[in-house]
């Protein structure tokens, strides 16, 4: 019996690892330790972009706060049928790439333009003459909040008249799930199926949370 029990110890231990583990994996509120479901809030700190996971009535708090350290993240997630860019537009954006998000930044006082790449998310120098053009033709941009709330655009496709562009108006942590999509699937130069497969299935589920076609179904 006795030559049984570093097997059962060695056991023991690996269900305690496999315990931790799961437990660690457990996500909670950082600002009051409570247990969080996989769709959960988040707060902002503007000075340093930071997110933060938050249960709904620590978020609440900070709901429509001025001067606070934080900013609740709005759920809200608008698809811009209508948005008005034309190609000559988008070039003067200089954009790499035919996808990034714009959002107002209020401690730099500007429009903060980023794009995600396989490194996490870059900046872009951003024309303020551009982007007060694209504001002009489409108003609802002038209603963006500040820090929280960002201008998502997808015109992968667009140049080659595969597919049609796509604008939303989204929570800024939407942006930084895409970036973090892109980051752990890319692989090789291309990004290769699976990425492109993700990046399909965000914005198809973007566009069920604006309700878009949601009418013409029920017609």
């Amino acid at each position: 019996m006795a030559a049984e029990l570093p097997s059962q110890q060695d056991n023991a231990f690996v269900a305690l690892r496999q315990f931790a583990r799961k437990r660690a994996a457990v996500e909670r509120c950082e600002m009051c330790s409570r247990e969080l479901a996989h769709e959960h809030e988040h707060l902002v700190e503007p000075a340093n972009r930071k997110l933060i996971c938050a249960c709904g009535a620590c978020a609440i708090l900070f709901e429509g706060q001025a001067g606070t350290k934080y900013k609740r993240v709005p759920r809200r997630v608008l698809f811009l049928q209508d948005f008005q860019l034309t190609d000559g537009q988008w070039d003067g954006l200089m954009i790499p790439i035919e996808m990034a998000f714009f959002f107002k930044s209020s401690p730099h006082r500007k429009v903060i333009a980023l794009y995600p790449s396989p490194a996490g998310p870059t900046e872009s120098l951003l024309p303020l003459e551009t982007w007060d053009d694209i504001e002009q033709s489409n108003p609802v941009l002038k209603g963006m909040e500040p820090d929280v709330t960002a201008l998502l655009v997808n015109r992968v496709g667009h140049a080659r008249s595969a597919t049609q562009a796509e604008y939303y108006l989204v929570p800024i942590d939407e942006c930084y799930k895409l970036v973090g999509l892109i980051r752990t699937h890319w692989r090789g130069l291309s990004g290769g199926t699976e990425v492109w497969r993700e990046i399909g299935v965000f914005f198809a589920m973007l566009k069920k949370r604006a309700g878009f076609g949601r009418e013409a179904a029920n017609a």
